[in-house]
């Protein structure tokens, strides 16, 4: 696990390492850095739980791996004792420019929002869309401004603090939120500034007589508040946060720990993802009082399924002991529609190479069976969380509720593997096709065999990691074993308390004057 942890941390620790590259131009200009406004929004101790922190690492021209994060740090935190989905702008690395996968990223934190019913809180400094990138973030980049009319809609508040320039449709994202705060000689918006002004209508302007925040604030009334510096901005946006008649978060309930320490985790894991072991070892490390209510013992071993508490949070535990049999899957199917019937929450423990393959599994029922549990997956109503613990392989990621089935939270160990097959038998199909395709013209060239069954099994390997595939979204973030427990607690509470935030709907969001 230390092999696999090591580059992750490496990632953020670059990442870290250039955002204090800006601190002193940043200080010129009277600035916090990114990570200081957030700690100041923040309360001070409580949990903060951050999101796709590893988005576009090494993609859309990251040559250096430091836009891991895609321009934003996001995530879930506590502001005046409320849980919140928060949005920080990363302008202290490239500018914080929106990539297609920063883009993504952004969305994926506004349905968070919406989902679980969280007011959004968005500190605001962009250098706006990368121009590399802007044909592909355009199109989608509309369903950023109709989730926003949508969450106001669904009487879920959004809070923004503009810190810097917000151009063209950038200005949309504060023009959107409920509430507008503008840092006085810092802020500006404008759909068009002042070159591109001049350029099409000859028209001369300063950025503070076309869009400055006290123009804002008593002029065309698109600012609320007019704060004097970043600090004071963030003070009046957790003054609005505490102002708002929302339920801060429930204590957590009483609970015992488990039996066995968190600390075993990362060492019950082999190294060798082939060498088996009893996913029961991690859930006893991951419940309260380690007590998991086995469903089913007796009945094929290789899926495990049965009820817990974690923090006192009742749920629902499915997970792998290898491949995903006719039986698991029939048993699987049953445990998920029992689960649903009581309103407990699912949380998928994924360790499996997929579905069993051969002759007996096909005369067993292996594809209805499988469909069952997909079905039940699908259609369950409660929600539905994720770990890749290891593997997560072909369509056992399906009926393990990978990212496609939308599961409220999904998050990945930093040993975890998620592809349509493993490196090494994605190699062998390749040499296999292709060796059949040479004997039918007549001539087998061994070594371009032997080079395409490496090549294919080494990009495999490289493109299935861990930090790779949160790179491109496919989870929610990189957890360390030891932190599943507090991760889950966090998000099972917030579930829990979904009750509790009831909002005002309405046919239309909160329009500024």
């Amino acid at each position: 696990m230390a092999d696999a942890l090591a580059p992750v941390t490496a990632v953020r620790d670059a990442v870290e390492a250039a955002a204090e590259g800006a601190r002193e131009r940043a200080a010129a200009r009277g600035q916090l850095l990114p990570r200081e406004r957030l700690a100041l929004l923040l309360d001070p101790g409580a949990p903060w739980l951050e999101l796709c922190p590893y988005a576009g690492w090494k993609r859309y021209g990251d040559r250096d791996g430091t836009g891991a994060g895609a321009g934003a740090i996001g995530g879930i935190g506590r502001i005046c004792g409320r849980s919140c989905v928060v949005v920080v702008d990363n302008y202290a690395v490239k500018g914080g420019t929106v990539t297609p996968d920063g883009l993504a990223k952004k969305l994926r934190l506004q349905d968070v929002a919406l989902e679980n019913r969280l007011p959004l809180v968005s500190l605001s400094q962009s250098g706006g869309a990368n121009l590399q990138y802007a044909h592909e973030v355009f199109i989608p980049g509309g369903r950023g401004f109709a989730n926003q009319a949508r969450l106001s809609a669904r009487g879920i508040p959004q809070v923004t603090v503009v810190h810097g320039s917000a151009t063209a449709g950038g200005a949309y994202q504060p023009g959107l939120s409920d509430h507008v705060i503008m840092v006085r000689g810092q802020a500006t918006m404008y759909l068009a500034g002042p070159p591109l002004l001049k350029a099409a209508t000859g028209e001369v302007a300063t950025d503070e007589e076309l869009g400055g925040a006290e123009m804002h604030t008593q002029v065309s009334g698109v600012g609320d508040y007019l704060a004097e510096d970043d600090a004071d901005g963030i003070r009046l946006a957790r003054d609005v946060i505490a102002a708002l008649p929302w339920p801060e978060d429930a204590p957590p309930a009483g609970s015992a720990p488990p039996l066995y320490p968190a600390s075993d985790l990362a060492g019950l894991v082999p190294a060798d993802p082939k060498q088996p072991y009893d996913c029961r070892e991690i859930i006893a490390r991951l419940v309260d009082g380690s007590d998991f209510l086995d469903f089913k013992p007796g009945y094929d071993a290789a899926t495990v399924c049965g009820q817990a508490r974690i923090e006192g949070h009742a749920v629902g535990i499915i997970g792998n002991n290898g491949p995903i049999t006719a039986e698991g899957a029939a048993k699987a199917g049953q445990f998920i529609q029992l689960c649903d019937q009581a309103g407990m929450p699912l949380l998928f423990l994924h360790n499996t190479t997929g579905f069993l393959v051969g002759t007996e599994p096909e005369r067993a029922g292996i594809i209805k069976h499988g469909s069952k549990m997909i079905q039940a997956v699908a259609n369950a109503r409660v929600a539905k969380l994720s770990v890749v613990v290891g593997g997560s392989y072909g369509a056992g990621n399906y009926a393990m509720c990978g990212r496609g089935f939308d599961p409220r939270f999904l998050f990945a160990w930093p040993n975890a593997r998620t592809s349509v097959m493993g490196p090494a038998q994605a190699g062998q199909v390749m040499r296999i096709v292709s060796e059949a395709k040479m004997r039918r013209a007549g001539a087998v060239d061994e070594a371009k065999l032997d080079a395409l069954e490496q090549g294919t099994t080494a990009m495999l390997a490289e493109a299935t990691t861990a930090l790779a595939s949160s790179a491109r979204l496919e989870d929610d973030g990189i957890i360390t074993p030891e932190a599943t427990r507090d991760v889950l607690a966090l998000v099972l509470g917030l579930i829990a308390g979904e009750g509790a935030r009831v909002t005002r709907e309405s046919t239309f969001g909160v329009a500024r004057l």
